[in-house]
């Protein structure tokens, strides 16, 4: 009995959803990621070799992968709908840039690197973490044009007031701002407000304001940002394995929020009676 293309397709889809296919896939990710760390070490010619010839093989591998997962697709350009899919075809045709050619051996070695980037896809904790991070970014666009203004103000004051104290860190405007992303992330930015101290008592009011408004007000306001889109996609992730839209998801958690607060002011009502029938 000949076998159609619905039915290798029905194979194919059943490879493609298998878990054990999938940590196996994982596992070859890994392996991969290892097997380009252990080349930045010197290596035997034999076991450099191996790599090489082990390296083919995990190209082969994830070109045979993403074929079936393309092939389990009832169409092909639904394959190419899904952002992953395509970041995942993408690092796969990538791979296929030979080693042993020396004039671009280097960019093939380099560019494998980011086979380990495919981990992200295969784990969906992953996958809402980075779009949470991408859809994060416009709005901490925002917040990061504010700190600018406030670096900018700030690094201009300082070398205006600073500038014949120590022209090596507040010669000109850019060396200003390199000291203030100094100051920012604390590396030793005490030697630097003394040394102005030195000469201004009052410039540790310069510091201090400085650093209230970029190490407390603008990163919490980021992180801020970050925990508010990371909670949409937790939201969105979801609703996608309850097979439902976000609205309809939040719908249905605002109905039995709704429904437990019903229920706790029934319980809070039927106590409140029993006290007062207790009463002598």
């Amino acid at each position: 009995m000949s076998m159609t293309w619905n039915d290798f397709q029905t194979r194919f889809q059943m490879i493609r959803d298998n878990k054990i296919f999938e940590v196996f896939v994982i596992t070859i990710i890994i392996l991969s990621s290892l097997m380009i760390g252990i080349r930045t070490y010197n290596l035997h010619p034999t076991f450099e070799s191996i790599l090489i010839i082990l390296d083919y093989g995990v190209t082969l591998f994830f070109l045979m992968e993403i074929m079936i997962r393309m092939a389990a697709e009832d169409r092909l350009r639904d394959f190419f709908k899904k952002g992953w899919n395509v970041f995942d075809f993408t690092i796969v045709v990538i791979s296929l840039i030979p080693l042993d050619d020396s004039q671009y051996a280097l960019i093939a070695r380099m560019l494998r690197l980011f086979r380990v980037m495919r981990l992200i896809s295969f784990i969906p904790e992953l996958r809402v973490l980075v779009t949470a991070l991408i859809t994060a970014l416009p709005r901490m666009g925002y917040v990061a044009l504010l700190m600018f203004i406030i670096f900018y103000l700030y690094a201009v004051i300082g070398n205006l007031l600073f500038a014949h104290i120590n022209p090596v860190l507040w010669g000109d405007l850019g060396i200003s701002l390199l000291t203030l992303f100094r100051v920012a992330t604390f590396e030793d930015w005490t030697d630097v407000m003394y040394e102005t101290m030195a000469v201004y008592k009052l410039s540790w009011m310069y510091y201090i304001t400085f650093i209230f408004f970029s190490a407390f007000v603008f990163l919490n306001m980021m992180i801020g940002i970050v925990v508010d889109v990371l909670a949409e996609e937790h939201k969105k992730m979801e609703a996608e394995k309850m097979g439902v839209s976000l609205e309809e998801h939040e719908s249905f958690e605002t109905h039995i929020n709704d429904e437990i607060k019903a229920l706790h002011t029934k319980l809070d009502q039927l106590l409140a009676m029993q006290q007062q029938q207790n009463k002598p």
